[in-house]
């Protein structure tokens, strides 16, 4: 088999080099005329040491590209050799079914119609035989239209991976594969459900498959194939035995399922004895398995397919002992020993925990689960030291030394290690052992370097022994190894002084054998873990053996573990060649299968003959080789393999023979299981045994919930009943932790001690389901029964529910009140005798502030027609409308009473409705051809300005007979959307980029709009003779033949009219050569178009124009007539704005600016002959651009009047509505506080309930319950239920979004020519993908804002679920600041949740108070209550609040349970009392300020400071430790003047210190007769001092986080970790600004982050000292201003293409960025300072 040569690094970077270069061809070579301007280009980067720009020839390639592509490469030639592996032809991954050998048919054939158990030789292709099995049962089952579930179970998680993968190839079925640490234990009945649906064949480890029968997730019933491979594991209590007789054989005969078994060897023991023996082990097997054995008769064909390897003995000398050193580790063994039981202060037995009766193993077994306890600590450290001896023993002195040097290593890398005392404890130890070898060892070679000839007696050196070797001839010469001569010279004398035993001498001799075998490919098998660990590293240290390339290959049930992804790539590099030699324990001797191994060691001589068998197996090529070490003049290894040899005879005479046993009887009996040693749920079926009850009684504890200080688990005391003359009986006591729903369980009097052991853990199953600690299914309830698994993402990859980014369209909301069908009327045929009854409201705005702007003054007054009277509330509401940088505006409805009006009336104000409000907000409508829409049904009528009592005679008829009859609306340039018409894409109203794209005109011609003959290459000019041409404007030669002599000085000669100049002056004027349109302010007699044209202030653009003639001669092909014309001063008509958002705060006056300077108003020059009057008067068109600002608010007013009506609770409406407004709204109020309060008090409510409700409940399950009830997903449900999507004001109004009645907004060209259904899924797509192209600057990420439209239409808008759960929430607390706690509660009634508020006293069963009074003794009370201020009345209360899981449970529970609830009793008044302190603080820093009280760091130095700490009752020595450095860092922290840290000092706290001060709230809490105001009577002198806005310090990493934002620089943090030190580093914009270490990650990042900090102030005073040097002018428009938006308006006012931004194009390159956003603003950064430099 070929393997292609990996290549070396120059090989390597030599192939990307000629990568780049092809696609740097690709690149350019597209087109010839391409490549010829591409070439020339290059593209601008920052350099970033001398900061400034750089310009480059060629394309832009991105760093990763630069540093060339090794990873592909690497993985290609790896790949490479799998593919050639799989097309072996001896492989069975690709043998088609006919090529199936003959002895392969024959057993397929039993196995179709009886259930069998495959006998045959390891690489006899059983698996083949299995998977041809499965193919024929399901198309059995295909053919009556039933789905196959076949299980396939493996004895090791290796082969799980492997089987599955074999399978799938072979059949191509859905096969899903499962091994303990996937974390199944932890799904529940219908993740398991899906699985069984989706797959057709399951490969698992049996043990999974025993759970998930036990907690009756699937029934035996339910699967039609049971596969076991090597099934001779099914004895005793082994998984495979117990799925046989615990399930199969319970099951009714016609529902089993087919069995097949496949095994090497029938027999797992040491051997058979006799024929007989051999014959009752073969039926026992069967008898199981419910199935007959089947082997192959004629093994002739069996030899000519399965390769039998050369067995090979070699013989070893004896080690001799270096018992001293023996003797001084053992001595550690006993001392460590003794430390751990004094420090448990518990007998032996319990010190062992359960360990001896076998349960820890099993726990581990069963549910993957391995503490760690402090006792534990010391059994590791046995374990350890036991390792070490034996290393010593089997390995030599060298191997012992490595041994021990690398747990010391380990144990110095566990991240967990600071935390345990226990790794000191080791540490100490460790390190006595390592030195102990260590100098033995070096001493040692010293001493003997000279001789280089061992004394210690029966070693030959290795020189002699070697040369014995090569006289066989296997060697050649050249290859002779000395003992020093070219190897390292400690390990070199090691082996020379037998500092390594013979043992492995000979193993290394062997190896050398292989030195020039080229496909060299070996197993060794060794007994133990250790060795497994460390022959590899003696390999590695021997430059002899370079040519080998070894690794381990160990299995889970051992502390060393290798977790599967390990193991699966340590036999993924075996098989491609990466490595040479597996070491591996008997993980490796079954069922592995590796085509290409070629020798197997038997390092270690089998345990067993099966394993003889089966390692033998392993050696699957042809000719190779299976070489047995055995120790010299040993007597057992000799017998062992005499053994092993008669017994593989006997077993296969016995299975082709059969020996008649029947005259033994009795011997097929299967353990029938007896009624009381299960325990099975009715409703589903779970049960529980004997056999499972330790283990789900200890994965019990482990879910509870608990700290690193304590481990929880079951503790067993044994009790000897001795009866005279009779057998000892032994009961057993089991101790559940403090957290359970019961500590203490007695159970029966048995036998022995495990089944006592057994029987009580059943008896405490039984009980735990009863009380509800268990789910039917017999697993651990963990709250109710939802889906916990999910996070943000379900399984398709989509939000969930609930989170901010799960989004969706909801239909805008109009209140009922505005409904009318009376706007329908006054269409066609009018009628004049009938009226309508119409309720008039005149719109009041009074100013404040002063302007010198007159336009802010001249506005008409308007007023509003309703169908319906508005609620009074609507009208005690004022807004305030910013309208200008100085003024503000109040407006408000007066009610001016009823009005009826005729029908012909109603069409005049609908028709002048419709002209006005298409002009403000620029939609083309035609009134009579407009629909109108009767939810939404008011008009706009102007008033005149003396007011009368009738309103009817207040409206200004006159002026709406004016502008509805005039002919001027036929002229399209008059009319909304001049450009259109034109083509000039300059918007009538100056553009605001956010209401219309701008993008949309740039791309207009390519989004198939009709391009317009005058389409601008440079933007939008409109050449003036086709207007002409259009038609539009009168023939100007005729008219000036005959305005000839009309021309005075009082006249102007407008487009199509002659107008007076005094007329003319506050009127609107249209130009005819771009469609704007300007309010007239003065006409200018001392300037005609001859006047030379001035240059713009900061326009930098070449062009020159000599006069405003020549100006539009140029730039619109205009020659002007009229050139001696005074000419029109104007001011742009800006389009309708959102006057509801404060627009003025952020843009305050630069120092050198005056005001006069903010409020410039920018005039334009026009000459008349170019302007049409428009019909509109300039006030009028004022006045009514405020309205849609006005209504907005009056349509949201009301639909929170309309709320208010609903829930039925007496509240402020404008209450309701801050509650309903989003932030993204930008309005002056928000829901953010409400929903602050809101959320602490739905916590609070929802905990007290669920803590009376549920007494027998830990904290883990009401954590979880709570979460059922109050997280956002649930919120958002309850908040669909009740509609409330229609009431929630989440986008910023946008006028130009904003339907009036009758007047529609207009999105989009396309959609109009399209006429597709909005929501027809294409149109959609095209529409947002357009969207997203053009508003490049406008939403950032892609992420909409929330009540951004991705789709355009009027009456939908996008809400993220979240927003829907806030607004529920801010309602809640709305409620509660308005109406208190009868309020709120009425709120959350009405929304759904179900919560019982007013729990009887008698309801919550306070525990008998049973407190033992040697507890009660040892508790200082009196210091306690002073402390607290409160004398208890149940004092036991106080005494579980203060006692931690680890103290052993004397009769107390732990605090964790009040914890929960104390925790949401501090979170709620807290949250209250900032709420009520601080009221006009921003929902921001109120956020902030909650953040800083209520965290577990504050209250946990609360405690401290209150001596709290002292008082706390745990058995923790490493909790104690951390207690008291912390209170030391505290200390250090208050002695810093005016330091208050709120929970951001320097030290991280034990959690538990925050905890106590929590469930001392809660014990506070229930013993004052569940009082709040007790609690908080208690409570606030111990918080004081409370941090206030002043003293409120910003996290810093929350600091450094904002601070980047603003200066738009990327920040990242970099983690790494080595040993017990966290380091955590930060860049910004990727450089390193700060560092720092700390056991704590989180620590270490929030230190790093305020080093940082420091860093960058520093850095920004010394820029600020050398630019104050510099020119103050530079700075200020230096880089500090640039952004994309600056970019974007240069472009526009300068009539520029948008620039477009590309990852890696060829023009201007940004810096690495974090996110697209970033590198967007940094490239236009880097184009703004070239345009800079090029115009300046």
């Amino acid at each position: 088999m070929s393997f292609r040569k990996r290549p070396r690094d120059g090989d390597e970077m030599d192939w990307c080099h000629k990568d780049r270069m092809r696609r740097r061809q690709q690149h350019y070579g597209s087109s010839r005329k391409d490549t010829d301007w591409r070439e020339a280009r290059g593209y601008w980067e920052r350099d970033k040491e001398r900061n400034e720009m750089v310009f480059h020839l060629g394309s832009w390639e991105a760093d990763q590209n630069r540093a060339g592509m090794t990873a592909p490469q690497r993985s290609c030639s790896g790949s490479e050799g799998t593919e050639k592996e799989a097309e072996e032809p001896n492989g069975i991954n690709k043998l088609p079914e006919e090529q199936a050998r003959q002895y392969q048919l024959d057993v397929l054939e039993q196995a179709k119609t009886k259930n069998t158990i495959a006998f045959l030789e390891t690489g006899a292709g059983k698996t083949l035989i299995a998977v041809l099995l499965i193919r024929s049962i399901s198309s059995d089952l295909q053919s009556k239209n039933k789905k196959m579930l076949a299980v396939f179970l493996v004895p090791k998680v290796p082969l799980v991976y492997q089987q599955a993968e074999v399978i799938r190839e072979r059949t191509g079925y859905q096969v899903g594969h499962y091994c303990g640490e996937m974390g199944q234990d932890f799904w529940d009945a219908r993740r398991w459900q899906r699985e069984f649906e989706t797959k057709q064949v399951l490969v698992m480890t049996a043990q999974i498959l025993l759970n998930i029968l036990r907690h009756s997730i699937i029934k035996m019933e339910a699967i039609d194939l049971l596969i076991l491979d090597e099934c001779h594991h099914a004895v005793k209590k082994h998984p495979y035995s117990l799925v046989m007789s615990e399930f199969y054989h319970t099951t009714s005969k016609e529902q089993r399922p087919s069995v097949f078994g496949m095994t090497a060897s029938p027999v797992n023991l040491k051997g058979v004895s006799s024929q007989i023996d051999c014959a009752i082990k073969i039926r026992n097997l069967e008898c199981k398995l419910d199935s007959v054995v089947c082997t192959v008769k004629d093994r002739k064909e069996l030899e000519r397919h399965v390769p039998m390897p050369s067995e090979v003995v070699v013989e070893y000398d004896k080690a001799t002992s270096l018992w001293s050193l023996h003797e001084q580790i053992k001595q550690m063994e006993v001392a460590v020993e003794e430390a751990a039981q004094s420090s448990s202060r518990r007998s032996k037995w319990q010190f062992m925990g359960a360990r001896d009766a076998g349960a820890k193993e099993e726990l581990r077994q069963v549910y993957g689960v391995s503490e760690r306890t402090e006792s534990d600590g010391a059994a590791n450290l046995i374990q350890k030291l036991r390792a070490v001896n034996y290393a010593l023993g089997e390995l030599g002195q060298w191997c012992a030394y490595k041994v021990a040097q690398s747990f010391l290593a380990g144990l110095q890398n566990d991240e967990r290690a600071n935390y345990q005392l226990d790794v000191k404890f080791q540490e100490s130890y460790l390190s006595k052992v390592v030195s102990l070898l260590q100098c033995q060892l070096s001493e040692g070679a010293v001493s003997e370097s000279n001789s280089r000839i061992g004394d210690l007696v029966g070693f030959e050196t290795s020189e002699s022994s070697l040369s014995e070797e090569i006289e066989e001839g296997e060697l050649p010469d050249s290859h002779v190894v000395s003992g020093g001569e070219h190897v390292d010279v400690i390990i070199g004398a090691a082996v020379a002084d037998g500092k390594v035993t013979p043992k492995v001498q000979s193993l290394i001799k062997i190896l050398l054998k292989y030195q020039h075998t080229d496909d060299f490919r070996a197993i060794v098998f060794v007994e133990r873990v250790v060795a497994a660990l460390v022959l590899p590293k003696v390999f590695a240290e021997l430059p002899s053996l370079s040519f080998i390339k070894s690794a381990s290959l160990i299995g889970h049930n051992n502390s060393q573990e290798m977790r599967t992804s390990q193991l699966q790539d340590a036999i993924a590099k075996f098989r491609d060649g990466r490595v040479t030699l597996l070491v591996a324990t008997s993980v490796a001797e079954e069922g592995l299968d590796i085509r290409q191994c070629n020798v197997v060691i038997r390092f270690d001589l089998a345990k067993t003959v099966l394993a003889y068998i089966q390692s033998r197996g392993r050696a699957r090529k042809p000719g190779s080789d299976y070489i047995l070490m055995v120790e010299r003049g040993n007597l057992s290894h000799e017998a062992f393999l005499r053994n092993a040899r008669n017994s593989e005879e006997t077993l296969r005479k016995e299975a082709i023979e059969r020996t008649d046993i029947s005259h033994l009887n009795g011997t097929s009996k299967l353990g029938e299981v007896t009624e009381n040693t299960v325990y099975q749920v009715e409703s589903t079926g779970a049960v529980v045994s004997l056999n499972s009850a330790v283990g789900l009684i200890h994965f019990y504890c482990s879910q509870l919930p608990s700290d690193r200080y304590s481990i929880l688990r079951p503790e067993f005391i044994m009790q000897r009943h001795e009866k005279p003359g009779g057998p000892t009986g032994y009961s057993c006591r089991l101790q559940l932790p403090c957290n359970a729903p019961f500590e203490e369980l007695e159970g029966p009097v048995c036998g022995s001690m495990r089944v006592a052991q057994q029987a009580v853990c059943l008896a405490a199953c039984k009980k735990l389901h009863e009380m509800g600690a268990f789910t039917d299914m017999l697993l651990p309830d963990k709250g109710s029964g939802a889906d916990l698994e999910k996070v943000e993402k379900n399984d398709e990859g989509d939000p969930l529910p609930g989170t901010a980014r799960h989004r969706e369209f909801y239909p805008e909301g109009v209140a009922k009140v505005l409904q009318g069908d009376w706007i329908l009327t006054g269409r066609d045929s009018c009628d004049y005798s009938k009226f309508f009854h119409l309720y008039m409201y005149e719109v009041k705005c009074v100013n404040f502030g002063s302007s010198k702007d007159p336009f802010l003054t001249q506005v008409s007054e308007f007023a509003v027609l309703f169908g319906n009277e508005l609620d009074a509330e609507v009208l005690s509401m004022s807004m305030d409308l910013f309208i200008a940088r100085t003024v503000i505006t109040k407006a408000s409805l007066i009610y001016r009473g009823p009005l009826e009006i005729t029908e012909i009336q109603l069409a005049l104000l609908k028709s002048f409705h419709v002209r006005l409000m298409s002009i403000v907000l620029d939609v083309d409508v035609e009134p009579s051809t407009t629909p109108w829409d009767p939810a939404k049904a008011y008009l706009f009528v102007p008033t005149t300005c003396n007011k009368t009592t009738d309103p009817i005679k207040d409206i200004d008829w006159d002026l709406i007979e004016r502008i509805t009859n005039t002919d001027a609306w036929r002229n399209p340039i008059q009319r909304a959307r001049p450009d259109v018409c034109l083509g000039t894409n300059e918007r009538a109203l100056g553009g605001d980029r956010r209401e219309y794209g701008f993008g949309k005109l740039r791309h207009g011609i390519t989004y198939g709009l009709k391009s317009h003959p005058t389409y601008g290459i440079r933007g939008a000019i409109a050449q003036f003779d086709v207007v002409e041409a259009s038609g539009l404007l009168p023939n100007r030669n005729t008219l000036e033949v005959s305005v000839q002599g009309v021309l005075n000085k009082d006249k102007l000669m407008m487009a199509d009219s002659c107008v007076s100049a005094e007329d003319l002056v506050g009127k609107i004027i249209t130009a005819a050569h771009s469609g704007k349109r300007f309010f007239v302010d003065s006409v200018r007699y001392d300037m005609t178009a001859e006047n030379p044209f001035p240059r713009k202030e900061g326009y930098l653009g070449p062009l020159e124009y000599s006069s405003y003639a020549d100006y539009y001669k140029q730039k619109y092909g205009v020659h002007l007539i009229f050139k001696q014309q005074p000419l029109i001063r104007g001011r742009g008509v800006s389009y309708c704005k959102n006057l509801l958002s404060p627009r003025f705060e952020h843009a305050e006056a630069h120092d050198n600016e005056s005001d006069e300077n903010l409020d410039k108003t920018y005039y334009v020059f026009l000459p008349p002959e170019l302007c049409f009057v428009h019909p509109l008067p300039g006030s009028l068109v004022r006045g009514a651009q405020r309205l849609p600002s006005i209504m907005r608010r009056v349509e949201s007013m009301l639909l929170a009047v309309q709320l208010k009506h609903i829930i039925g609770h007496p509240v402020p409406a404008s209450k309701i509505l801050e509650a309903l407004t989003a932030a993204s709204c930008q309005e002056t109020f928000c829901y953010e506080r409400a929903e602050l309060l809101g959320d602490a008090y739905l916590k609070w409510v929802v905990s007290r309930f669920l803590f009376l409700q549920y007494p027998q409940k830990h904290e883990g399950q009401l954590t979880r319950m709570r979460q059922q009830m109050v997280s956002n997903m649930v919120l958002y449900q309850y908040a669909l239920n009740k509609g409330l999507q229609s009431y929630i004001q989440a986008d910023r109004f946008a006028p130009s979004r904003w339907a009036a009645p009758g007047v529609l907004p207009v999105f989009d060209e396309e959609m109009k020519e399209t006429e597709a259904s909005l929501f027809d899924p294409q149109v959609l797509h095209d529409d947002t993908r357009a969207g997203k192209d053009l508003d490049d600057g406008l939403y950032e990420d892609d992420e909409l804002e929330d009540g951004e439209l991705e789709s355009d239409s009027s009456s939908y808008r996008v809400l993220s679920s979240k927003t829907l759960a806030d607004v529920v929430e801010a309602l809640i607390g709305v409620y509660y600041v308005e109406g208190g706690k009868i309020a709120a509660n009425h709120v959350m009634k009405w929304i759904g949740i179900e919560v019982d508020f007013d729990l009887k006293e008698s309801d919550y069963l306070i525990r008998p108070n049973s407190v033992p009074e040697n507890v009660l003794r040892s508790i200082d009370f009196d210091v306690l209550e002073t402390t607290l201020n409160i004398k208890f009345i149940d004092r036991s209360l106080l005494v579980e609040a203060i006692t931690h899981a680890s103290r052993p449970s004397s009769g107390v529970s732990c605090y964790q349970r009040l914890e929960f609830v104390g925790d949401a009793v501090l979170d709620h008044l807290i949250t209250r009392h900032l709420f009520f302190t601080y009221t006009d603080l921003p929902p921001g820093r109120l956020t902030d300020l909650r953040a800083a009280a209520v965290n577990n760091e504050n209250f946990a130095r609360v405690a401290v400071k209150h001596n709290l700490h002292t008082h706390l009752r745990h058995g923790s020595s490493a909790l104690e430790k951390q207690i008291r450095d912390f209170v030391k860092e505290v200390q250090n922290e208050l002695s810093k003047p005016g330091f208050n840290s709120f929970g951001l000092g320097d030290c991280k706290a034990p959690k538990v210190l925050g905890d106590i001060v929590e469930s001392i709230a809660g014990a506070v809490f229930l013993d004052s007769g569940r009082d709040t105001a007790a609690v908080w009577r208690v409570f606030q002198p111990l918080l004081e001092p409370m941090v206030t806005p002043e003293t409120l310090p910003m996290h810093p990493v929350r600091e450094l986080q904002e601070r980047c934002q603003q200066q738009a620089e990327g920040l990242e943090y970099k983690a790494t970790r080595s040993g017990n030190l966290a380091t955590v580093e930060v860049y910004v914009d990727g450089v390193q600004v700060g560092l720092a270490q700390n056991p704590q990650k989180k620590m270490a990042q929030k230190l790093a982050a305020r080093n940082a900090l420091v860093a960058l102030k520093e850095k920004e005073k010394a820029e600020a000292k050398e630019n104050d040097t510099d020119d103050g002018k530079r700075r200020r428009n230096g880089s500090q201003t640039f952004t994309r938006q600056t970019l974007n308006d240069i472009c526009l006012r300068r009539n520029w293409p948008m620039p477009s931004y590309r990852g890696w194009t060829d023009e201007c390159i940004g810096d690495p960025m974090p996110s697209v956003k970033k590198a967007k603003d940094s490239a236009a950064v880097l184009l703004l300072e070239l345009l800079n430099k090029w115009y300046a």
